[in-house]
């Protein structure tokens, strides 16, 4: 596992104009180190790339992009590359082999939940809020283009760039759908994938704007169409299928709040545990006064300062 040098994190250039609320300091101080915690989520990400194996493979790309770019492996993820310009160049999007399909721009962390859901070639798998597509098309390289994917989102925007992104990187096997995730009813699935709508207090690095945005009314609503995916998702599985879900957010009210709601209702909801090359912080069993189902405990709680990626939550649960 790589480690993080603190030192070397770029940061913002106008961090000292950037202010957190009160009440969010005080709320990420109860969770974590804030003063940490605020020194990588005021740092640049580190860009990185997934080879798209449905296209190319992992050493084609290595050699072809290996004589002005920087590749680091990605611990969790065999496909996966920080990426950095011999002369600092930034513009990925630009290049050839991202514009061809041969590779997908995918924040590190963002890797973890196909590869959580472990998906097979011919199974049939749904992906219920999958815009813009990067790991629908993760997940579709995984099944090797075989079987049957269900990308859905619900609004046409999205799934414009759902579409272009699908066409971009070859599928073969994708169905794209467009409605609320919760309609879904009487269907199953082997595997679903819910990496659901949320605050995205993981993401502040790469969008500040969250910090304007955060207040706890919003992520209560945020929870309440949380626990309706989960629970549509888990109705729609196959017994002794695998659901995942996932939050870019760093929230307990959408994390294990969520997952321990379903746990509590369905006894044949299982957490399981996730063993990925990745430092994680503990999930969160207790908060504020409510104390959640133990299970929530093998749950995955990356911090951005963990692995100096976005912040991000994975949860594993099989039905018996």
């Amino acid at each position: 596992m790589e480690e993080v040098n603190e030192d070397e994190l770029e940061p913002f250039h106008n961090k000292e104009k950037i202010e957190f609320k009160p009440k969010f300091v005080e709320h990420y101080s109860k969770l974590t180190d804030f003063e940490v915690f605020k020194k990588y989520s005021l740092s640049f990400l580190r860009r990185s790339i997934r080879v798209n194996t449905l296209k190319t493979s992992v050493e084609e790309m290595k050699h072809a992009l290996s004589k002005n770019w920087i590749l680091t492996p990605i611990p969790w993820c065999k496909e996966g590359f920080w990426i950095e310009h011999k002369e600092k160049r930034r513009d990925v999007g630009n290049l050839v082999e991202h514009a061809l399909g041969y590779i997908y721009i995918q924040e590190a962390a963002s890797m973890v939940p196909p590869l959580v859901l472990d998906p097979q070639p011919g199974e049939i798998i749904l992906d219920m809020c999958a815009a813009p597509g990067s790991k629908t098309t993760q997940i579709a390289q995984y099944m090797q283009n075989q079987g049957i994917l269900v990308a859905n989102d619900f609004q046409y925007q999205r799934i414009q760039a759902l579409g272009l992104n699908v066409q971009r990187c070859g599928l073969r096997n994708c169905v794209l759908t467009m409605m609320e995730g919760h309609w879904f009813k009487d269907l199953q699935f082997d595997r679903i994938l819910v990496d659901a709508p949320c605050s995205g207090t993981g993401t502040i690095r790469k969008s500040l704007k969250t910090l304007l945005m955060w207040n706890r009314n919003g992520i209560k609503q945020l929870a309440g169409q949380q626990r309706k995916l989960i629970d549509t998702a888990f109705n729609n599985l196959k017994s002794g299928g695998i659901l995942v879900y996932s939050t870019c957010s760093n929230e307990p009210e959408e994390d294990e709040a969520v997952v321990s709601y379903l746990l509590e209702k369905y006894p044949n909801a299982v957490c399981e545990k996730i063993n990925l090359p990745i430092k994680h912080g503990p999930a969160i069993v207790e908060f504020e006064g409510t104390t959640y189902h133990s299970d929530v405990k093998n749950c995955l709680r990356l911090w951005p300062q963990d692995n100096d990626t976005e912040g991000f939550f994975v949860a594993k649960i099989r039905k018996e």
